[in-house]
């Protein structure tokens, strides 16, 4: 064998290695028990499910679940995607979902597209799921055309993101728009953003061009807003439109990579993130965008993040993470030990969001929606990572690749569990390896024997 095979196969068994060890790293098998050590642990979550086997699919659903994963609640609407949910003040339960219609059932102006979304904001009682408020609009496609966030504001409107249409916007209760923010007016070629910062050019009314995909209502009265597809937090003052603070730049992944769902720790001047395409969750700070804080997982035989789409820190310093790919939700310590999992991964459950509800597991189901109302699910003043011992793992090129790949595939595939989405990428580096191998060999020959053309 020449040394150039040799290498190449050399090259290949050091990629299968590392993939089975890394397969032996995350894959115990066992999820993580419940710490015991701390009662609030021991409440309900809200989960919501994009969908279940793959993204493509409207079998969206939210669910409220006690630690064991027993289920207390569950909303799952026909040939929906769900995003978004959150409680109320009054103990109802809001959801951003997206539904898609027969084609007949299309307002007229999107027949000629040959689909339609229904875009919902629904107000729900837990109860029986009765439909308290909505708020509803219809869109040409449901990819990247769904709202992903509706918060209900203090003075009860309700503040929504619509990706589809580049906007933020708030409703009365009566449907009335009370404020908008367009992005293609502050954030488009020739905007002041883009002269300072940069970001990537509309293709189209229908493209995805911001995917804005997040809206929180800060203490000072402004809006933050997630723009994930310019790797940037904004902060909108409502009175000018005015885009006053920014967190990321577009294109600098060190930074931020897609972001999904930020939440801002005020009384620290940070904000907590789940920087998804970067397959991590990271604290960091508002000013400067210094990371104080961040998990990737893979530590002590966990498994590894893969696309994280939520993140919430919690009032006993523990992080509860969404992580989407890998369907399942999870808690951990500021020391990075997970310390309880809800894991969908049978159903194959492409998770976005969870929220821990300040409400027992002990609590009768038939009474959530008394046990709820007054009970905020995002408790002011939680503990900030500057408090925390240090915890800032870095994350080697190897691992790196291993599960930026087998994310992906796990994007186009998502029936395919991370040891098939590995051996997949093996696989294909291996076949490129002896391909350039190849080639480099014929165009050795071919300047030998220029002759020999057959």
């Amino acid at each position: 064998m020449s040394r150039r095979r040799l290498l190449v196969a050399g090259f290949v068994v050091v990629l299968a290695a590392g993939a089975l060890t890394g397969l032996a790293i995350v894959d115990d098998g066992n999820p993580p028990s419940i710490d015991g050590t701390d009662d609030y642990p021991s409440r309900y979550t809200l989960v919501t499910s994009q969908s279940y086997q793959g993204f493509g699919f409207g079998t969206g659903e939210a669910m409220i679940v006690a630690p064991d994963g027993e289920r207390a609640w569950t909303y799952d609407p026909p040939n929906t995607r769900v995003f978004d949910a959150e409680v109320t003040d009054a103990g109802t339960i809001l959801v951003s979902t997206g539904t898609e219609p027969p084609l007949e059932q299309c307002p007229d102006r999107y027949q000629d597209g040959g689909s339609c979304v229904h875009n919902r904001i629904l107000e729900l009682a837990p109860g029986d799921n009765t439909v308290v408020w909505k708020y509803t609009w219809y869109d040409q496609y449901s990819s990247h055309h769904i709202p992903h966030d509706a918060d209900r504001l203090e003075n009860g409107g309700t503040a929504i993101v619509d990706m589809g249409n580049q906007r933020a916007f708030v409703v009365n209760q009566s449907g009335t728009v009370t404020w908008q923010w367009n992005a293609n007016e502050s954030l488009d070629a020739g905007s002041a953003f883009q002269r300072e910062f940069g970001g990537p050019d509309q293709q189209g009314p229908e493209s995805d061009w911001t995917h804005v995909n997040d809206i929180d209502r800060l203490e000072n009265g402004n809006f933050q807003l997630s723009i994930r597809n310019f790797d940037a937090i904004v902060e909108v003052a409502p009175e000018t439109n005015e885009v006053v603070d920014v967190i990321g730049e577009p294109g600098n992944h060190s930074v931020l990579y897609r972001q999904h769902n930020p939440h801002r720790i005020e009384h620290a001047g940070t904000a907590l993130v789940a920087d998804s395409t970067n397959n991590r969750v990271a604290e960091l700070d508002v000013e400067t965008g210094d990371v104080l804080w961040s998990y990737y997982g893979g530590e002590n035989g966990t498994e590894h993040l893969a696309w994280p789409r939520d993140a919430d820190r919690l009032p006993n310093g523990n992080t509860l993470i969404t992580d989407s790919r890998n369907f399942r939700v999870l808690e951990v310590s500021p020391s990075g030990e997970v310390v309880w999992e809800f894991s969908q991964k049978n159903r194959r459950g492409i998770l976005y969001e969870a929220d821990r509800l300040n409400v027992s597991a002990t609590t009768d189901p038939d009474r959530l929606h008394a046990a709820l109302e007054g009970r905020p699910e995002e408790p002011d003043g939680v503990p900030s990572a500057r408090s925390f011992p240090d915890h800032t793992p870095e994350e080697g090129w190897f691992t790196w690749v291993l599960y930026e790949g087998s994310s992906w595939v796990g994007y186009a595939f998502p029936w395919m569990g991370l040891a098939e989405s590995v051996v997949l990428v093996v696989g294909i580096l291996a076949g490129l390896c002896f391909v350039a191998d190849y080639g480099l060999r014929r165009l050795r020959d071919a300047k030998r024997f220029p002759w020999d053309n057959g």
